[in-house]
């Protein structure tokens, strides 16, 4: 056990400078450009999904949060909502990018859920062409204002490096136990055993993986990382969590959303494309 706690600590510490330049970056664009950024989406128009997946990819999950609060008030389409949902990664990106060896493998997930939400959101937006939008100036103050609420707990307005510091701080905890329970799990029931309950080698790893993704926590996106980065996660599996992992910007969607029937069919579609996703890059993998 002492191994397994000396494991855990040397390989979490190994991240830590990397967190931090990367929470630096992340908050310094959340501070000075994320109302230009809220405009941008919000008045993106035909051009939705491209805008909307490009920004998805920026990390944590601040854009889900606004993509939900712009659709609930019909200022941006459903195809951009899905866009930003499935290009979304949440903290998964500076988790990579605390891991150098994974960079390339980061720039691959990115490309592929960028590409994968444009494609998906374009023809989301083609099928329900006929809905119409509200206005954007109503809509883009209670976006604002819902991402306020959200980052009161944070202390986001109290500066770039406080801010940062406190995300780091948090991620390596999560990190940290992430990483010991996976090593305490493997441990004890053996890696073997944890590769058949994660369904490893089969085509259907994706659907566990997609599961894991919804939950509404940065606590999943960096569960899947670290079991990606592990090698119990395939490529395509974690194409597959990372694409539903939309972080609380589901759960501001069904706060805001007044149609549940709506809000559960978002849900069910988010998860449908990712774990669909994973199958097929899963197939396609296993061919060439």
């Amino acid at each position: 056990m002492l191994d397994i706690i000396q494991d855990t600590l040397i390989d979490s510490l190994k991240m830590l400078p990397f967190l931090l330049i990367s929470y630096i970056i992340i908050e310094y664009i959340e501070h000075k450009k994320s109302s230009k950024i809220n405009f941008i989406l919000s008045s993106s128009g035909k051009y939705g999904s491209v805008i909307g997946a490009i920004l998805g990819c920026l990390p944590q999950c601040g854009f889900s949060v606004t993509a939900s609060s712009l659709y609930s008030g019909r200022v941006i389409t459903l195809g951009t909502l899905i866009a930003v949902f499935i290009a979304t990664s949440d903290e998964a990106i500076p988790v990579l990018i605390a891991n150098p060896s994974s960079f390339a493998n980061m720039l691959k997930i990115i490309i592929v859920k960028l590409v994968l939400a444009i494609v998906i959101g374009i023809v989301i937006d083609i099928l329900l062409s006929h809905r119409h939008k509200n206005s954007i100036e109503t809509s883009i103050g209670n976006a604002e204002e819902h991402i306020h609420k959200m980052c009161s707990h944070c202390d986001c307005e109290h500066g770039i490096l406080k801010s940062a510091l406190r995300h780091t701080i948090s991620i390596f905890i999560y990190i940290m136990i992430v990483s010991f329970v996976l090593n305490v799990i493997i441990h004890i029931i053996g890696q073997d055993r944890l590769s058949t309950i994660l369904l490893s080698g089969s085509i259907f790893q994706p659907l566990v993986a997609a599961v894991i993704g919804m939950i509404p926590n940065c606590a999943a996106s960096v569960l899947l990382t670290e079991l990606y980065v592990s090698g119990q996660l395939s490529f395509a599996s974690i194409i597959a969590g990372l694409s539903t992992g939309a972080g609380i910007g589901m759960v501001v969607l069904f706060r805001e959303n007044k149609n549940i029937k709506e809000n559960i069919a978002i849900l069910g579609i988010t998860y449908c494309i990712g774990a669909i996703s994973g199958i097929i890059i899963e197939i396609i993998s296993s061919i060439f």
